[in-house]
């Protein structure tokens, strides 16, 4: 990345502890709220592990094998394909070129867990920070996984598919065009990335393209899982603490129906690859625009994928696209409610 500014290496060692320690509070918490509730029966006890335990895992599972999809595509875009061969490809209009890295996951069918490596290899080749978000936030949706399986759940006439392409779509793009107006877009992220950025930008570059890849992924690997596992036990944890009988009892208001969706959405930190079929069984009960905020707020920000991305963006950056893809998703929710 030509345009990364020089890194003290004593900031970028703080980055991972920093966040670690942020994530072992947050566990502390919720450990805290659930030992000084009011005692549940021993079955109870052992019900809730137990779900902690199968809900941790099961988001694994579900992830990893799209992480490391996505590392791989990461060392293929860095390393493997000739220097300026995407940049070259792109279009020079900054809002078109934005538009086709939107419809980018068209060709790339990997969930927003394999997105984050990815981008993060996009930002390296050259990308600009806003460009590469826009990337980022559409492909989850816009992938043809993700549009296959919400059909198969929705079908064509509900509309739901068509409105989260549309959300999805228009939101990236916004994101997208906010940050491509940042006059230091490098502040938006971690000094340990930025360093790797710099190192990238010559270091090792007479290596063997196989020994390159071969390192390149164990540094992916070693900066995705350990983010990957804290943000799954988190949404484990949250999962077990938050009862989904006060989320249904919602379900029929149209501003709180949004709301506890799109809380939903956050907590359970679901593949966007098969989170219409999650979602599907709450549609007797929820309205048609909270739905479709799930559908669309889930995939670009829940505990799991906040956690990834906290390898490549500062903490603000991240409080500052978490309101503004909450904004957008719930004004999608609730104009959807009272239109249709």
């Amino acid at each position: 990345m030509s345009q990364t500014t020089a890194v003290r290496p004593s900031a970028a060692r703080r980055g991972p502890g920093r966040g670690l320690t942020v994530g072992l509070v947050i566990i502390g918490i919720v450990i805290l709220l659930r030992a000084f509730a009011p005692a549940p029966p021993a079955d109870s006890l052992a019900d809730t592990a137990r779900d902690f335990v199968t809900l941790s895992i099961s988001v694994v599972i579900e992830s990893l094998p799209f992480v490391f999809l996505g590392i791989v595509l990461s060392i293929g875009v860095q390393i493997w394909l000739p220097e300026g061969f995407l940049l070259r490809r792109l279009p020079k209009n900054p809002v078109a070129r934005r538009v086709v890295l939107s419809l980018l996951g068209m060709l790339l069918p990997v969930c927003e867990c394999g997105n984050v490596p990815l981008a993060r290899g996009l930002i390296a080749k050259g990308l600009t920070v806003g460009e590469s978000m826009t990337f980022l936030f559409a492909a989850p949706i816009l992938n043809p996984v993700t549009i296959i399986t919400t059909q198969q759940a929705f079908g064509w006439d509900s509309g739901i598919l068509a409105w989260r392409i549309a959300g999805g779509f228009l939101i990236a793009n916004l994101i997208g065009y906010i940050y491509s107006r940042h006059p230091k877009p490098q502040s938006l992220l971690t000094p340990r990335f930025q360093e790797a950025c710099a190192l990238g930008d010559g270091h090792d570059a007479a290596a063997g393209k196989a020994r390159r890849s071969a390192t390149l992924f164990t540094q992916e690997t070693s900066a995705m899982l350990p983010a990957l596992f804290i943000g799954a036990g988190l949404a484990g944890l949250i999962q077990t603490a938050v009862s989904r009988d006060v989320l249904v009892t919602l379900g029929s208001h149209p501003v709180w129906s949004v709301v506890a969706l799109m809380v939903l959405a956050f907590v359970v930190s679901i593949c966007s690859n098969v989170d219409a079929f999650f979602i599907l069984s709450f549609g007797a009960t929820f309205l048609p625009g909270a739905i479709v905020a799930f559908l669309v707020f889930g995939p670009m920000i829940d505990i799991k994928m906040l956690a990834l991305l906290r390898t490549t963006f500062t903490a603000k950056t991240l409080v500052q696209l978490t309101l503004i893809v909450a904004l957008c998703s719930a004004v999608l929710g609730l104009a959807i409610n009272y239109a249709v």
